[in-house]
């Protein structure tokens, strides 16, 4: 796919081709696409201090004036919001980490299925050994600093990996896709590069040079699964919400991210998962799925 060709979907619920409406887009399209831009962005946006800036202007309460154009401006639904009142916000940031209503985002129930982690657009790959490309053709997993840990990227080396891309108008918090028991997690380090298919397509490396956090969950059936939140520009906080060695049920809470778009893996051991079909399609075409979370990502195999 070309590097600046415009960003298609398929909508999953209504099953929909759509053109992204990308927020920010002649900003990322100037920092990505051209020689000066990529000179800001090495000397300037990959750095954490411009998105501790932006941040810090997020979390200012005048930033709460916001909130009700951007509602507007990208049709988004209040009635989900478990607070509809737009005038409580008392941050963007505040707006931004909301929380829904739990009716807003049904869980499959089926008890041999996984959901998808967060609202976003999904890419799914069955074997990451044999990916031939990500969000560009010949692009290729390095699950081992994905993971960062060497033993993990060889455990994972022809695993199932599902990535979901977090738009800034999406819901942003962030669930575990099976029952289990989490780990601590554990941060590695990094830069904030976009992680919208702009940035990306010229290199998804970018997706395991940025600050990511890693969370490993003994899942029972669905084996040892490993959840990798990435940040990237504007969004280098990454919360947990949950308690190490505490019990998690599909669905549950598990985090959020800040202000910005970000991105979360979601891998799965070889052998253990069967991908819905619309996600094994994306993953083959670069076209992603853009689906709710609670809903289906795959069975257990």
């Amino acid at each position: 796919m070309e590097a600046d060709a415009p960003i298609t979907l398929l909508n999953r619920h209504t099953g929909r081709m759509e053109t992204e409406q990308v927020y920010g887009e002649a900003w990322l399209r100037r920092i990505y696409g051209n020689p000066l831009g990529k000179l800001t962005l090495h000397a300037v946006v990959k750095r954490g201090l411009f998105s501790k800036l932006y941040g810090w202007a997020m979390d200012r309460p005048s930033s709460a004036r916001r909130v009700a154009p951007f509602v507007k401006a990208f049709g988004l639904d209040p009635a989900e919001f478990a607070d509809s009142d737009l005038n409580s916000y008392r941050t963007f940031n505040d707006f931004f980490y909301r929380k829904l209503k739990d009716s807003a985002r049904p869980v499959d129930p089926r008890p041999e299925m996984a959901v998808l982690p967060a609202d976003g657009r999904h890419l799914g790959f069955p074997d990451a050994s044999r990916v031939k490309g990500i969000f560009a053709k010949g692009q290729t997993f390095d699950i081992a600093a994905l993971v960062a840990d060497r033993t993990l990227g060889e455990r994972y080396a022809r695993g199932t990996v599902v990535c979901s891309r977090l738009c800034p108008v999406d819901y942003h918090r962030f669930h575990f896709p099976v029952a289990g028991v989490p780990g601590e997690p554990v941060l590695a380090k990094g830069q904030l590069y976009s992680v919208n298919p702009i940035a990306l397509r010229r290199s998804a490396a970018y997706l395991w040079q940025n600050k990511r956090q890693r969370v490993t969950i003994d899942a029972g059936p669905f084996g040892l699964v490993t959840m990798v939140s990435i940040g990237a520009t504007n969004v280098g906080t990454i919360i947990e919400t949950y308690q190490p060695g505490q019990a998690v049920a599909k669905g549950d809470e598990k985090g959020y991210f800040r202000f910005g778009g970000s991105f979360v893996a979601t891998i799965f051991e070889p052998g253990r998962i069967k991908l819905e079909d619309d996600l094994i399609h994306a993953g083959e075409t670069a076209v992603e799925v853009y689906a709710k979370v609670g809903s289906p990502l795959g069975r257990l195999a």
